[in-house]
Parts: structure tokens; sequence; C-alpha cells
């Protein structure tokens, strides 16, 4: 069980960062030592072993903060049910996001290659939108007057960036990203090359080929770089 508390306030980031640190982050390592907990700004994780040590714990946050002048946020205030293979209950929350990652139930395999059910995190659908208007503000078939070396100097290290910490965990959640990248670059190509015009899906097995010969032109052709995919198809 995990305990996803918001905090709701009306001063700066700054100040109530250190603030928080006081209240909060300080009050529970001296009162509550056998409860983990992250906190990032006013987003805070406290995991817990059962239910009610979960409804605990959201009660005595509450309080806490009440007493400082703040307050829980009502909706994003949630106990989250961590399933796996060895928690097989169903239970309203089983997911949360933080940091730009969903937590959740996903099917794993280990060394052994037998599948199984772990709590574990991915990008989440917000990151990935985002990275995906991103990408798209580039305006990238626009940009005929450059060459796809050019383009690689230009955003090739925030798209290394995003793999970084993105793909830290289930990179295969990025191949949405991988084939936006690679739709806009197969539109560049089109508007670039004669032989191209009109031939999207020669474009597109021609930006396909680059991916495979040359992976770190952009971070994303990496992710199937390892199988020899054709991660640059549409």
């Amino acid at each position: 069980m995990s305990v996803i508390d918001c905090v709701r306030g009306v001063i700066s980031p700054l100040l109530a960062n250190l603030f928080l640190h006081y209240a909060l982050d300080r009050w529970l390592a001296a009162n509550y030592p056998q409860v983990p907990f992250e906190r990032y700004a006013d987003d805070v994780i406290a995991h817990c072993r059962t239910e009610r040590q979960a409804q605990k714990m959201r009660k005595a946050i509450a309080e806490r903060l009440q007493s400082c002048g703040l307050e829980l946020h009502p909706e994003k205030t949630k106990i989250v049910y961590c399933k796996d293979d060895l928690r097989r209950r169903t239970y309203p929350n089983e997911k949360f996001d933080f940091l730009g990652y969903t937590f959740r139930p996903r099917r794993s395999k280990n060394r052994k290659g037998k599948f199984f059910i772990n709590f574990s995190p991915a990008v989440s659908n917000k990151a990935a939108k985002a990275i995906r208007d991103t990408i798209r503000s580039w305006k990238l078939p626009q940009r005929s007057d450059k060459a796809i070396e050019d383009l690689s100097r230009m955003f090739n290290p925030i798209i290394r960036g995003w793999l970084q910490y993105y793909g830290r965990y289930y990179r295969s959640a990025m191949y949405p990203m991988a084939r936006a990248l690679n739709r806009d670059l197969a539109l560049w190509a089109v508007r670039k090359y004669k032989k191209l015009r009109r031939h999207l899906r020669r474009a597109t097995h021609w930006i396909a080929r680059i991916s495979r010969r040359a992976p770190g032109l952009f971070a994303l052709w990496q992710l199937g770089a390892r199988r020899g995919s054709v991660m640059g198809a549409v």
C-alpha cells in the first residue's frame, strides 16, 4: 500500500519546499521511522504495508499539515494498492503518477524467461504526450534546408535526455515517441529529396535504414537498434 499525498497551499515553490522539509519530512522521519517516504515539491509518497496503516498515515499527515496551515489535495490524495504477483487483490486505485512516471502492475520477464506481474514505473501518458507535442513543435517537415546531421545536432541532446530519464524503465513505452519522431523525419525527407517526393512509404523505409545504420543520430532510434527492427517504420 502507498499513500499518495498532494499538499495544497499558497506559498511559493521554494519556500514550500523549505517549509515542508521541516514541517513534514523531519516530522515523518521522527514520528514514523518505519514508513519510508519520498517527496518532490508538494507531492509525497508514503509506503505502507497494510490498508489500515495507510489510512492511519493519511489521517496523521492531514492533521500534521492542518496544524501547519496546509491541507491535503482532496482529489489527488489517495491510497494505492501496489498489485503484483504477491498482492493479487483488487482495489479501486492500483496506479499513480510521480515525477513523469506511471507506477502500475506490469507484465515483466525474469532472467530465466518466466513472465510475472511486477508493480513498476514507465513513462506516463502525460509525459509521453508532452514529448510528442515537443517533437511536433520542432516542425521537422518544414526544415528541408537542413541535413539530417544538422537536425541531429539541433535536437538529439534533448532526445537523449528523454531517453536517459524516461527510458530507464520499460523502454518499450517510448515506442510511440520514436514513431512520432520518425513520422516527422519521413515527411522531412519527402520535402527534401526529389526521389522521395509523393512517396511517403519509401521515405519511411529510407529513414528506417538510416536508423539501423546510425542509431546514434537520434537517441530514440536506439530503442530498436538491438533487435535490428524497423523502428523507423510508421
